[in-house]
């Protein structure tokens, strides 16, 4: 098991609340893709719609998926003021959300 140099993933899963426009949730999405280009260390950011036919999703309708180069970087974007004013804007619209931070790590067999 080999954890990768450096980089810190940043996963976040969401729920809209009933009711939110489709374009308020467009919107928010292209807010936070936008980060890249405001907060250096943010390396990349990759957004999906759940997929899944197993009805194992818990309601969650979306992901964000983030890459950091360190842990510091990570950190660097929880404090940037452009992220904490984005969060608070998008909450009210999020009936419930989940946050997952990791190391990519490699198995080999």
């Amino acid at each position: 098991m080999e954890e990768a140099k450096g980089l810190v993933r940043h996963l976040i899963l969401l729920k809209f609340k009933d009711g939110t426009p489709p374009a308020q949730i467009e919107q928010i999405i292209k807010n936070y893709a936008n980060l890249v280009n405001l907060i250096e260390p943010l390396k990349s950011w990759r957004m999906g719609k759940d997929l899944s036919v197993k009805n194992l999703d818990q309601g969650f309708t979306h992901a964000f998926d983030l890459t950091f180069e360190s842990d510091e970087g990570l950190a660097e974007y929880n404090d940037h003021p452009a992220h904490t004013k984005l969060s608070n804007q998008s909450r009210p619209h999020l009936d419930k959300f989940v946050v997952i931070d990791y190391k990519p790590t490699a198995f080999s067999t």
